[in-house]
């Protein structure tokens, strides 16, 4: 693993890109902080950690795929892929809350973020950001907010799960090719509520029940509404209420 330590930094995600923009960076080059200051998450939020307790990665991911309307598919991979680290590593009711928060049961333990660019040959370079509460205890003002060392009740190495989550991305994105399908088909059966009927909120505010039913090939969220109509969502323009 060509690895890159640092104490602090504002973003790892964008410390990679700068790299990445100014020199040659291996494939799979990761960075890890103990401490970020401007950690980024979906929908423009931050992400808060606290200083030596979590893991924070961000790994470069090149030409995993060249085509635009197929970006979500790295999100399969990589969500799937900290299922399975975790899964190892005894954390329980493991789910993805969509499109790429990581539960367990109904506590976020991390997310994922992937910032791609587009190259004037047609590949792409993906800076693939990941945060996981590993051993931080309190979590004050964020009551649906946990870590794997509450959860499992135990201390975790970060650097055990470090390596155990990299692996993982690197082999699902090997086999993907070959297992495409079936990893569609895995992420879609282990999202959070999958079938439940819950709320939504709507980008206009407005509220109504739903149900998760899947999602489509460019990763919108596919629900049921309590009238039996399908309709699909992009990642602004729904929130799950729970």
């Amino acid at each position: 693993m060509n690895l890159v330590k640092l104490d602090a930094i504002d973003s790892t995600n964008d410390y990679l890109k700068d790299l990445v923009r100014t020199m040659f960076i291996e494939n799979y080059t990761v960075v890890t902080a103990e401490h970020q200051t401007n950690g980024k998450g979906q929908r423009g939020s931050t992400w808060a950690s606290e200083k030596g307790k979590n893991l924070i990665i961000s790994m470069l991911v090149r030409d995993f795929t060249t085509t635009g309307t197929a970006m979500f598919d790295l999100n399969i991979v990589v969500s799937l892929a900290v299922l399975q680290a975790l899964d190892s590593l005894d954390i329980p009711k493991l789910s993805i809350k969509w499109p790429n928060d990581i539960m367990s049961d109904d506590k976020k333990i991390g997310g994922i973020l992937i910032e791609n660019s587009f190259k004037s040959d047609n590949t792409v370079e993906s800076i693939v950001g990941i945060g996981i509460n590993v051993n931080q205890i309190e979590f004050e003002n964020l009551p649906q907010a946990s870590s794997l060392a509450v959860i499992a009740k135990s201390t975790f190495d970060k650097e055990l799960v470090l390596e155990k989550i990299v692996n993982a991305i690197q082999d699902h994105i090997k086999s993907w090719s070959r297992n495409a399908a079936q990893l569609q088909k895995t992420y879609t059966n282990l999202l959070f509520k999958k079938g439940e009927m819950m709320v939504f909120q709507a980008s206009d505010s407005s509220f109504f029940n739903g149900t998760i039913v899947g999602i489509t090939s460019a990763g919108r969220l596919v629900l049921e509404n309590d009238k039996g109509t399908l309709l699909d969502f992009d990642i602004k323009e729904v929130r799950m209420i729970f």
